[in-house]
């Protein structure tokens, strides 16, 4: 059995997908049909046999259906509850949200939310995020390191598809105004609860605050990134637009990135 020499260590090992566990469980489960799937150990929820392991506590978690109960049992069963780790997030708000629920009738508004979770908890599965939560009128989706270093330009993508997936770029226009944020940085992973009965998988810190805020000032169709998520990603930045932000007074630079209609067939 590896010994890690803190419990941060260990939690460190499980996020980047270096853990032991994790990479035997990758080696096993990599081999089955895909997903949904376990974001740390691969577990698929729905192949062939899934039942078979479900039984020994490869099924969703109820709380976070992105993540298997034996990973959040081995997690919960580490001395302390998370650790500090580079990754990136993603937030995505619906713009006049408010006033969306002032004009529509009530049954009207609750549908048409209820096909936003649907459409970003399918987005944000197929992009290789664990959703951390739903609050109201936005989502969040953290991109691990366990998923590939690659994090931070597949957070800008599922960010896109997003908007893409509720309309924005199309001929007809969006469904649903949204705007999102995304930010790469080093934040605190773990979990949030009494020890044994955690009640949520999160990252806390700056980071998310800054992502928070830049979501909040994105136009519907508008994707606000960071420098320091354009740079991890790759992005062309030279092509965007840069634009200054005051987040809670602090000066943040940005790129824009919207979502352009898609071209034609015969151009």
């Amino acid at each position: 059995m590896t010994k890690f020499a803190t419990s941060e260590e260990e939690w460190r090992a499980y996020l980047t997908g270096t853990h032991p566990a994790i990479i035997r469980g990758r080696r096993l489960f990599r081999f089955l049909p895909s997903g949904p799937r376990c974001r740390l150990c691969l577990a698929p929820f729905g192949a062939p046999g899934s039942l078979v392991f479900r039984r020994r506590g490869y099924s969703p978690w109820e709380k976070n259906p992105t993540m298997c109960k034996r990973c959040l049992v081995a997690l919960a069963d580490v001395d302390v509850s998370g650790t500090e780790i580079d990754v990136s997030m993603l937030f995505a708000d619906v713009r006049g949200s408010s006033k969306l629920a002032r004009q529509l009738p009530v049954r009207d508004f609750t549908q048409l939310m209820n096909r936003f979770y649907t459409t970003a908890t399918v987005v944000l599965i197929e992009g290789d995020a664990i959703i951390e939560k739903f609050v109201g009128d936005e989502v969040v989706g953290l991109f691990l390191p366990c998923m590939g270093q690659d994090h931070a330009r597949r957070a800008v993508e599922t960010a896109d598809r997003l908007l893409r997936a509720t309309g924005h770029g199309s001929a007809d226009g969006p469904w649903l105004p949204l705007g999102a944020g995304v930010h790469t940085g080093t934040a605190f992973v773990g979990l949030v609860g009494p020890r044994g009965e955690a009640s949520e998988f999160t990252a806390l810190g700056e980071p998310m605050n800054t992502a928070a805020h830049l979501a909040s000032q994105a136009a519907s169709g508008e994707i606000l990134v960071t420098v320091q998520a354009a740079e991890a990603a790759a992005l062309p930045d030279e092509r965007l637009e840069r634009r200054h932000l005051l987040l809670k007074g602090h000066p943040v630079d940005a790129f824009v990135i919207s979502a352009q209609p898609a071209p034609s067939a015969s151009g």
